[in-house]
């Protein structure tokens, strides 16, 4: 009995060896992991590579991208956003795969003036079609300290979180004609750009530039995910059993704990949903509203 239960150990150790092995869990540097794609020096990689500045001054914002695909997976970053006057900004911070059918999954950050709150503006595209819009307070100041916004990504469902609560999440419902992104491998962006023609009361308040330069933080960078390389996954050697078995991130949903703190950010945080926009939909909600409890 004893020599079965230290093979079984043994056997379970191995199989999160292995798991770990093929899964990208990164904890390296923004030089190892990010290229700055636009901006030129208004983009910094500072602190040995642990801290990452975006700027956006008059002439022209920044922004960097992940140098590698990812196809599933949970993605973790902290932010600092823009504090004091942040009207007419947008710092963006997204999932997205290339092309005009393109998958897409945002965090959208819009400044405002100095004592309102931040708007967090989501979205999901799918095989080019976005047109899904949640919009949200936070219910702290994410100017005064690093927060972690997180997206997990499996072939289920979709969660946004901050500081690991959810504020959003879009499930798999192909079985109704929904169309999920489940193939087309995704980088990682971020980008500080002034988009003041509608980004702070629709567009009614305009970029400070007394201001500039606007500066955004980023640290911890963690990608515990499958690596999309060569028409290949990293994960793709493992079975569909063993991969939600193993790794958190390919867990079905949201657990009874995790549906709650949703509901509480919806009943005290959401500020739009287009799943309850029927003046934009007078046809009729979006299929997938009408199906999901979760929207």
């Amino acid at each position: 009995m004893a020599t079965y239960t230290y093979h079984r150990i043994s056997v379970m150790f191995l199989l999160l060896f292995i798991l770990s092995s093929i899964m990208v869990a990164n904890a390296g540097t923004f030089y190892e992991d990010f290229n700055i794609t636009w901006g030129e020096h208004r983009a910094m990689i500072l602190d040995n590579g642990k801290l990452l500045t975006l700027n956006l001054d008059q002439i022209c914002g920044s922004g960097f991208q992940s140098k590698r695909s990812y196809l599933f997976g949970r993605i973790d970053m902290q932010l600092k956003l823009v504090s004091g006057n942040s009207a007419g900004t947008v710092t963006a911070y997204y999932l997205s795969s290339e092309g005009p059918n393109h998958d897409e999954i945002d965090f959208e950050f819009l400044g405002n003036l100095s004592g309102d709150p931040y708007i967090v503006h989501t979205n999901v595209f799918t095989q080019g079609k976005g047109d899904r819009e949640q919009q949200f307070y936070l219910w702290f100041d994410p100017t005064k300290d690093f927060h972690t916004y997180s997206i997990v990504w499996n072939p289920r469902c979709i969660i946004l979180l901050v500081d690991n609560i959810p504020i959003r999440v879009f499930e798999n419902q192909e079985s109704i004609g929904i169309p999920f992104p489940k193939s087309e491998p995704m980088k990682l962006y971020s980008s500080l750009w002034n988009a003041d023609q509608w980004a702070t009361r629709g567009g009614l308040v305009k970029t400070d530039w007394s201001k500039a330069p606007f500066t955004a933080y980023y640290r911890n960078f963690n990608a515990n995910a499958c690596v999309w390389s060569r028409d290949s996954s990293s994960c793709s050697s493992l079975s569909t059993n063993t991969m939600t078995n193993r790794a958190n991130w390919q867990a079905l949903g949201l657990d009874a704990n995790g549906r709650r703190r949703l509901r509480w950010v919806q009943k005290y945080y959401m500020i739009y949903n287009y799943c309850t926009d029927f003046k934009r939909f007078p046809e009729g909600r979006p299929k997938e509203c009408r199906h999901s409890r979760l929207l």
